[in-house]
């Protein structure tokens, strides 16, 4: 083979012989190449010695192939197609599937990244970024941003789709061994003097996320309590912290019903009694309509909305 290739005349020259038989003009061909009818017409003639066979019937006005010309422009082209392409997998890879979500730092961590794990068991070549922040939410305004979880009355803007979800619940909950250890909790009035894990109200300003978090304070008012229960055990910003410090048995948090579901269902987080507190805001799931077109991302989208419905109808 490199025997036969040594012998070959100029890829440039078989270049132009394509350009020229597909125009069967060496002056239209010229014009492509930015070169002179002359030199188009002199570069064929050189390959035509090189090849030792005529490429063109060559008429008064127009061109025309030859058998042997046929059959070159077909493995010509093939061949400079296969280069090219073979370029650009060099100059543009194909990238692997990849999904973008924001959201706030519980959110990532609680409820995306479980349907993150589900998503993926059967796709190992998906990839995903999780973006997470308590202090900026404009993350979910990035152009690489494909998913977002947001909270709040929500409008839509040119270029998202928004889907509600569901509205915002929170109730106490805390672990079996800390139920055992220190209940029975019957009801609202029974938590004044329980260990509470409480969530620091500059757990993000309303500037940054357009909205203050519910308190225990905000709790026990909306159940028409006006008590003063002992100060809360430990405060952090960090739900994440106080939802762990719940299971390890050290007290009883509020717990965002979208966030401390597989916690409760796995048997870690027990919900007290049934008095929850539902916020006026929702959450929604909010979609760059732009993604909707990149692998996986309809499909991802599609696969939260069931789940969610399915959650939604299975509750009491």
């Amino acid at each position: 083979m490199l025997t036969k290739r040594r012998y070959l005349p100029s890829l440039g020259s078989f270049a132009t012989f394509e350009v020229a038989a597909k125009h069967l003009s060496f002056t239209l061909a010229g014009n492509e190449l930015h070169v002179t009818q002359a030199a188009v017409s002199q570069q064929i003639r050189g390959l035509e010695k090189a090849l030792g066979t005529t490429l063109f019937v060559r008429k008064h006005n127009s061109l025309e192939l030859t058998a042997e010309g046929i059959r070159l422009l077909s493995a010509v082209s093939d061949g400079l197609d296969s280069i090219c392409d073979a370029i650009s997998e060099f100059n543009d890879p194909a990238d692997p599937a990849v999904i973008t979500c924001s959201g706030t730092n519980a959110a990532v961590t609680y409820w995306f990244k479980p349907y993150v794990d589900r998503f993926r068991a059967s796709r190992p070549e998906l990839r995903f970024v999780l973006l997470a922040s308590d202090e900026d939410d404009t993350l979910r305004n990035f152009d690489e941003v494909d998913v977002s979880l947001i909270c709040g009355n929500e409008r839509c803007e040119v270029g998202e789709v928004l889907y509600f979800l569901f509205p915002e619940i929170v109730e106490p909950i805390c672990s079996p061994d800390y139920l055992e250890r220190y209940g029975p909790f019957p009801d609202p009035s029974s938590l004044a003097g329980a260990d509470l894990l409480e969530l620091h109200r500059k757990h993000w300003s309303s500037e940054a996320i357009g909205w203050y978090p519910i308190t225990w304070s905000d709790w026990f008012h909306a159940r028409g309590l006006d008590m003063q229960p002992k100060l809360p055990a430990m405060v952090s910003n960090n739900y994440a912290l106080l939802v762990e410090a719940a299971i390890a048995g050290e007290g009883i948090i509020l717990g965002w019903r979208h966030l401390v579901r597989s916690q409760v269902a796995d048997g870690k987080l027990v919900v007290l009694f049934r008095s929850p507190l539902r916020v006026d805001r929702g959450n929604y799931l909010k979609v760059n309509k732009a993604s909707l077109d990149k692998p996986y991302v309809q499909e991802f989208v599609e696969f939260i909305l069931s789940d969610v419905a399915a959650v939604e109808r299975g509750r009491p």
